[in-house]
């Protein structure tokens, strides 16, 4: 066949003797001419554009704009592309019914193909370089192109063609096309009159993109970019370099942020609020959603709808192609010349169909399609989900801070509640957002697969959809089972960790008791029901996948078997194969459903919970305190100006500041407003109408320190509260003069930090001036307490940081009171957790001098009546009303009772105080614990580095190595260790039952595949025209042989069944077993580590260990083991059958792998990095909300307000941002990895059509190959999740390979006496102790003899080893020369547990352990209850005990909370007797108890104790005067040892300056 434009086979082909127009050839030719026009102009601009461009490789989005009609010219011209592609088609297939080739056919639409891609090119880079005027040359094309097409249109008219004929439709469609781009293109000069117009329009891009720190580009990109994700591919490539930081993800597009939404949010609510007419009637959450976020909901509905019908293209396309490879053999050639027109070939539209290559062309492009639309509806829905998240946390952050106090504290909204919203409500109905169009959209799914497998297969496949809808309900069934037993695993993890955590407190105290293994078995009872629960929940999972994994194959059993027997006509494999893709497509939305109607459940909850607590009470408007400043707590007016609010609200606030500041100076001598705060008629109420405070009338005087006294529990912090406006008044005024009405500020009774450094926490938001900073923290003596922190005063503290002791966390409290610059503060009992040097210091140089100083008006509320003579006014409380009112000198000569009282008060209070300062301060004790935990933890950095991949991630590491090698591949390493966890047996099971399942499933199919194309030897070739009635008697022998097939396929259906049952079976308790054995060996080596590692591991590590790590080892990895495995399996197994059905595809697939190996390495690294961001803000956002819920009444008496809720705003956009581009990298991969499915699928039906297969396994191979592309994305998802979860299984592991302490010990337990040891004599040899072998000795050379029955005390200044020696009597520390011997025998050679049973010790600290009080007596059972009776009453106990419910089985809470610190001390003191151990030591036990207590205890030993041995280790020299032996320490050595009246008589002996610097 010769090559000639207009063919060769005519010899007027050419000649235009009719007229010029009725060459068909010249006109098709005519049609050539505005595609080579717009190519010949655009080329040029491109090159020299995109040359002068090669410098800034990417235009800066700053730049970029869309011109009008954008999105719409997008879809135009995607429409024209595809309506080339049927153009080129239609002539190419057309021209091969003619006698030689005809180019005109199909030639000018292959250039037309071009012409569109260049158009749509040139657009976008005249688009993001913002220069219309180019626009003028597409505006040319549209025009010749849609006259050209016109006239081809006219001449088919004429031609009596119609819509019969394929090429006229095309044409037409054609004409359509170029109309309405031209009418785009019209618009643009319309709008924005850059031709023809005198004074073209300037227009500037959108403000987010001016902005540069919006780097989330979704909604600015245009249309192709939006569907493929293009450009998130800079931020996911440059991953692998460096990892992403959260500045690398920037800020939130405007209309993306939590303020944006939630002002959509509240507008709707709002406007329901006002259309219900009853005001009890709560607004409906659900109708406000609706109208805030309905349209994108809707949106991704028909996006949805689209894709699911588009789905459905692929069955039918691969019924057509095998179909008609079936049939290629008898295709009629006979009418070639039939429809001549213009002396060409015209086709009916269903003829195109009936040719394989173009189905499967179309198969390819439905699929991308199907895809694209697929991804698109996701990302919306996802985008809606976070941003009512962000409008959700908005509105609930807003309620919390108009939450009226007694809703707090009378328990109606508890702490736990508000988070439980914030963190799972919120969620919840996020999370329905995501699967809501799935609720409309699958029923819809599930009736088209049905009709068209009624279409398909008749009656059968009735049989077949009955199957999977009468099995859909068990699958409910079994997934709120699931949620169920989820909720009870819940409690008992709890109630584990609590007992975890317990242990880890106390390890000290159980190690120093040798109870570690009973406290262990506790914890491990507890484990043992929550696996229970575990394995039941492991039982359902694996129900639920072998339900998804065995419906579809029992349906297809039950189709084709019933197909066999009631339908007479024989299953084609077109039918057959078409069918079993429906029943794939079926499977997903029935398995779905059950998951959306449970979520659906979930929101209705959450919505109720919602509702109730934005219904619940508020605190009452306060505008009395602002004056005439309208600053409520709802300052809705910042949202007018959004970007600036913060800056003004700030900037305004402390200009108004500093301008009242020199003012107020001057007006002193003349103010005549002496009272800052009135209060009339006062009746106060914390919500039960029952008033706490009655019949108040107080006056505050201006620049006076005005004190409130009383017994506790009279009202003293609720008159401070009232007065804050925090009480609902029942009646009576609150006055305050006008300079004070704007903030105060507050120091509460309980503390309340930020989770920030300290500086923040004593500014508060306030700017930082460094001498007034200076003078607060002398004020507060904290500057001893910043030197020890770790980054002093940029320490941060709270959840996150350094946790601080009661009185270091109060006097910075009270610091931030000082530090504002406000006229009132006001202080509640700043001194209850400060010892008596600190509060006095305080008193003088905080609130006398340097509150005074600035006449600021104080309010003190205070138990320490030895101030009160500082005081300018008292305020005397009493049972909840003022008692008296006045100066010291009034109370003194009006109420002489009074006075007495406090007078009597105040030397009780002042014997106290001798006490105290004997005492080594409180304060001393808490700096040394605060420089314990640092030394320890200073001194683990020297040493190991074993765990430091915790620190390292959050150091920024910008060499190059460090990164790569934090962000290496998947830890195989730790994937074998967590495999044998599970025991070899189960994986050898797991794998073996795996491939056994995908090998049944393939041959279900190849079976499928041979039975329908079995050869028929007595039919003639036109079979397709036989029905029942044509059957004849011979046919009896092939209807036979047709349902021969049948049991074999019972058979292998069977199988398949039974082995998805065992491998979901297998998978699921492989991960228990896994996870059994990792928590038990987790416990054991943590319990039995040595005491050094608690010193050095922050407890938090250690637990994080047991909560977190554990959870996700128990629930997370083997689900997403399941997963992988099987989606990995089945697309190997998918490539296979391919690869066996035609060997060519295996060429198509190399180059394939090498696209999917490069898109899944980007991605893990990438996903990891965001997966790591998007949990790193999710904690700071909770935390925030907790604090806020707790410090309520101190942001408000601030009127910090609205500086919180810009903060919650920040972190809310920043967790968003997180997620937003986690979500949207998952979209990139989805869409990748789903075209290169489609690619797939196409190769694999091009290769077929050119091979000659039998078409059953053409069906066979193009099935598989569908459902590549659901699989493949599962396949790296999952590899990503397991990367991220395999390092929970890393981190327990670490803990694994911690040395534990030398239980054995070099003597037999046998060898030791029964009583040892008898006597109680300690002999101490030379010595040398240090805590770990690679730090300084803390012990050296230390000789000493301790006779039987001895009362020794031992001495020295803080860090002098006395406490290092008491543990070395227990072996807890390193003994590295020289030995402690004991009766005779030398302790480091004993096993621990019997050295340490036998001995007793009372710590400083008391620890008591949540149970009964007999567990915390005598753990081990061991002795009788009159044995326990007598060691509480020698502690002074028993009366005290005998009261308690249930007496010795009365309850302990956690950590003893319901007793005092000086019962608790007294507990172990009776545990410590318990234990009749001829050897006692006491460990500065007296060191947080009162004189009373300690009195007791001092009388108990010498009487209890008196025949035993006790070494008491004194923080106050005088608790050991009468001891008759004394050792002195000084920096580890023992430099004196006698009696104490020896050691006193020597004038310049270290313990005589001790007893005289502590008298």
């Amino acid at each position: 066949m010769a090559l000639s434009f207009c063919g060769n086979d005519r010899g007027n082909a050419y000649s235009v003797d009719n007229g010029v127009l009725d060459n068909g050839c010249f006109v098709d030719a005519l049609n050539l001419v505005p595609h080579v026009f717009l190519l010949f102009i655009t080329f040029p601009i491109l090159f020299i554009g995109w040359g002068s461009q090669s410098s800034k490789v990417q235009i800066h989005h700053n730049t970029w704009l869309h011109f009008p009609g954008h999105n719409l010219r997008w879809i135009l011209t995607f429409t024209l592309l595809f309506v080339h592609v049927c153009e080129i088609a239609e002539g190419i297939v057309s021209n091969t019914r003619m006698g030689s080739y005809h180019l005109h056919l199909f030639m000018p639409a292959l250039m037309g193909f071009i012409a569109a891609t260049t158009s749509v090119v040139y657009y976008h880079n005249i688009e993001t370089a913002n220069f219309p005027k180019l626009l003028l040359a597409l505006f040319i094309y549209w025009i010749l192109a849609f006259f050209t097409k016109m006239i081809k249109l006219w001449k088919f008219a004429e031609a009596k063609l119609g819509v019969n004929e394929l090429r006229f439709c095309i044409t037409a469609v054609l004409v359509v096309l170029y109309g309405l781009l031209m009418a785009v293109e019209i618009n643009v000069i319309r709008v924005r009159k850059y031709v023809f117009f005198a004074n073209p329009q300037r227009v500037k891009p959108p403000e987010d993109l001016q902005d540069l720190g919006v780097r989330f580009l979704q909604p600015f990109v245009n249309l192709l970019s939006k569907a493929t994700y293009w450009w998130m591919n800079p931020l996911i490539i440059g991953a692998h370099k460096r990892p992403i930081e959260l500045k690398k993800i920037g800020k939130l597009p405007i209309a993306m942020r939590a303020l944006t939404n939630y002002m959509r949010l509240k507008d709707s609510y709002e406007e329901q609020r006002q259309k219900t007419e009853d005001p009890e009637k709560s607004p409906s959450i659900w109708k406000s959603m609706y109208r805030a976020f309905g349209g994108p909901i809707l949106l991704s509905s028909t996006f949805r709808y689209m894709a699911d019908l588009l789905g459905f293209a692929g069955p039918l396309c691969i019924s057509g192609i095998v179909e008609n490879l079936h049939n290629s053999a008898n295709i009629d050639r006979t009418n070639k010349t039939a429809n001549m027109t213009f002396g060409v070939y015209f086709m009916s539209s269903t003829e195109l169909l009936k040719n394989t290559s173009v189905l499967a062309v179309l198969l390819f492009l439905a699929l991308v399609l199907q895809r694209t639309f697929l991804q698109a509806s996701y990302y919306v829905t996802i985008e809606t989900g976070i941003n009512l998240r962000g409008a959700l946390l908005a509105m609930i952050y807003n309620k919390i801070l108009r939450l009226s106090t007694s809703n707090m504290s009378m328990g109606e909204m508890t702490l736990g509640q508000i988070n439980n919203l914030v963190a799972i409500e919120t969620n919840q109905l996020m999370w329905f957002l995501f699967l809501c169009p799935n609720l409309w959209a699958m029923p819809v799914q599930i009736i088209m697969g049905v009709i068209l497998l009624y279409y398909l297969l008749g009656n059968s496949a009735l049989i077949g959809a009955g199957v999977i809808l009468l099995l859909a309900p068990v699958q409910y069934l079994i997934a709120t089972k699931l949620a169920d037993t989820q909720k009870s695993t819940l409690d008992y993890s709890t109630d584990r960790l609590k007992k975890t955590t317990e242990i880890l407190k106390g390890i000290k105290l159980l190690k120093l008791y040798a109870w570690e293994n009973i406290f262990c078995d506790r914890v491990e009872e507890t484990r043992g029901k929550e696996l229970t629960s575990l394995k039941t929940f492991a039982l359902y999972t694996s129900m639920s996948i072998f339900l998804n994994a065995a419906i579809p194959i029992a349906a297809v059993l039950a189709t084709f078997v019933t197909h066999a027997y009631i339908e007479e006509v024989r299953l084609s494999p077109d039918k057959a194969f078409a069918s079993l893709a429906l029943f794939h497509i079926l499977v997903t939305p029935l398995f779905l459903l059950s998951t959306v109607v449970r979520f659906a459940v979930k929101a209705l909850v959450s919505v109720q919970k919602l509702s109730e607590f934005l219904q619940s009470d508020e605190i009452g408007d306060d505008s009395w305190r602002n004056g005439e400043m309208p600053m409520s707590p709802e300052v809705c007016k910042k949202y007018k100006y959004q970007e600036n609010t913060k800056a003004i609200n700030r900037k305004g606030r402390y200009r108004m500041d500093n301008y009242e500041q020199p003012m107020r100076r001057q007006l002193r001598p003349t103010e005549t407003e002496d009272v800052a705060v009135e209060v009339n008629d006062g009746f106060f109420t914390w919500g039960s109408n029952l008033s706490t405070l009655s019949d108040i009338n107080i006056r505050i005087p201006t620049g006076q320190l005005t004190m409130i006294v009383g017994q506790v529990g009279c009202g003293k912090s609720s008159l401070l509260l009232a007065m804050l406006g925090e009480m609902q008044t029942i009646s009576g005024k609150v006055y305050w003069s006008n300079k004070n009405r704007y903030s105060v500020a507050y120091a509460a009774q309980k503390s309340w930090l930020l989770n920030a450094t300290v500086e923040e926490n004593i500014t508060f938001g306030s700017p930082f001036n460094k001498q007034r900073y200076k003078e607060v923290i002398d004020a507060c003596s904290l500057q001893p307490d910043i030197d020890l922190l770790p980054f002093g005063d940029q320490t941060e503290i709270g959840e996150r940081g350094i946790n601080l002791s009661g009185g270091q966390r109060q006097r910075i409290c009270v610091a931030r009171a000082l530090y504002q610059n406000t006229n009132i503060v006001f202080l509640d009992d700043p001194f209850s957790a400060l010892d008596i040097h600190l509060s006095d210091h305080l008193m003088q140089e905080g609130i006398l001098k340097f509150l005074q100083d600035d006449k600021r008006t104080v309010v003190l509320v205070t138990h320490k009546l030895q101030y009160l003579i500082h005081a300018d006014w008292i305020i005397a409380m009493k049972d909840g009303s003022v008692l008296r009112e006045g100066t010291l000198k009034d109370i003194q000569t009006h109420d002489v009772e009074l006075y007495e009282h406090w007078k009597t008060l105040m030397n009780r209070q002042d014997q106290e105080l001798e006490k105290e300062t004997e005492m080594e301060s409180q304060t001393t004790l808490e700096r040394k614990t605060l420089r314990r935990a640092f030394y320890s933890r200073e001194a683990k950095n020297h040493v190991d580095d074993e765990d430091e991949e915790e620190e390292v991630e959050e150091e920024d590491d910008d060499n190059m190595s460090t990164t790569t090698s934090r962000r290496s591949k998947i830890q195989w390493k730790m994937c074998c260790r967590y495999l044998s966890s599970g025991g070899f047996l189960m994986v050898f099971l797991m794998v073996s039952s795996k491939l056994a399942k995908h090998s049944v499933m393939v041959a279900i199919d190849y079976c499928l595949a041979d039975w329908t194309s079995l050869k028929r030897h007595n039919q003639s070739l036109n079979d397709s025209f036989v029905n029942s009635t044509n059957y004849t008697q011979n046919d009896d022998t092939q209807i036979a042989q047709h349902r021969s097939y049948v049991p074999v396929f019972i058979i292998l259906c069977g199988a398949a069944i039974a082995l998805c049952l065992i491998t979901s079976l297998t998978v699921e308790f492989l991960g228990v077993a896994a996870a059994t054995n990792l928590h038990h060996n987790l416990l054991n080596k943590i319990i039995h580590a040595p005491i050094r590692f608690f010193d050095v591991t922050p407890l938090g590590q250690i637990l994080n260990r047991f909560s977190a790590d554990t959870n996700i080892i128990d629930q997370h990895i083997p689900p997403t083991l399941e997963s992988l495995t099987r989606s990995t399996l089945l697309c190997l197994s998918a490539i296979g059958v391919i690869a066996f059905v035609t060997p060519t595809f295996l060429i198509a697939l190399v180059p394939l792998a090498v696209a999917f190996y490069f898109i899944q390495k980007y991605f893990r690294v990438a996903s990891k990095d965001l997966q790591d961001l998007d949990d790193s803000t999710q904690l700071p956002l909770l935390c925030h909300f907790s604090e806020t819920a707790e410090g309520l009444t101190t942001i408000r008496a601030f009127r910090h307000e609205a500086r919180f809720k810009q903060r919650m705003l920040e972190l809310t956009d920043t967790n968003n941002t997180a997620y937003l581009f986690l979500s949207a990298a998952n979209r990139w991969l989805e869409v990748r990895t789903d075209y290169l499915g489609a690619v797939i699928v196409l190769t694999a039906a091009v290769a077929a059509i050119w091979s000659t297969s039998e078409s059953g396994l053409v069906g066979l191979g193009l099935t598989y190959a569908l459902t590549v592309t659901n699989y493949l994305n599962w396949v790296v998802r999952n590899l990503a999740d397991l990367e991220v979860q395999m390092a929970a299984v890393k981190k327990v592991n670490s803990f694994l390979s911690t040395e534990s302490e030398n239980y054995e010990g070099s003597m037999d337990v046998s060898q030791v006496p029964e009583d040892w040891p008898q006597h109680g004599e300690i002999k101490i040899h030379d010595l040398c102790v240090r805590y770990d072998s690679n730090l300084k000795p803390v012990l050296k050379q230390v000789n000493a003899h301790i006779n039987p029955g001895q009362k020794v005390g031992i001495c020295g200044r803080t860090g002098s080893g006395k406490s290092s020696l008491s543990l070395a009597f227990f072996n807890m520390v390193d003994v590295f020369e020289g030995k402690i011997v004991i009766d005779g025998i030398d302790i480091c050679k004993l096993p621990l547990q019997t050295l340490r049973s036998r001995l007793s010790i009372i710590l400083q600290d008391p620890v008591l352990f949540s149970g009964s009080i007999r567990l915390n007596l005598d753990p081990e059972h061991t002795c009788t209850d009159d044995r326990l009776w007598e060691a509480l009453e020698i502690a002074q106990l028993k009366n005290m005990v005998k009261a308690l419910p249930g007496g010795l089985d009365a309850v302990v809470t956690e950590g003893g909370e319901n007793f005092s610190v000086g019962q608790r001390q007294l507990f172990c003191l009776a545990r410590a007797f318990v234990r009749k151990s001829s050897i006692l030591i006491m460990d500065e036990a007296t060191a947080s108890i009162d004189m009373a207590t300690e009195n007791i205890l001092q009388k108990v030993v010498m009487t209890a104790f008196a025949d035993r041995t006790v070494v008491t280790i004194a923080h106050l020299v005088s608790s050991i005067l009468e001891a008759e032996q004394v050792l002195v320490f000084s920096s580890g050595t023992l430099v004196e040892s006698d009696s104490a009246p020896n050691l006193l008589a020597q004038e310049n002996s270290l313990f005589s300056i001790l007893v005289r610097t502590h008298k």
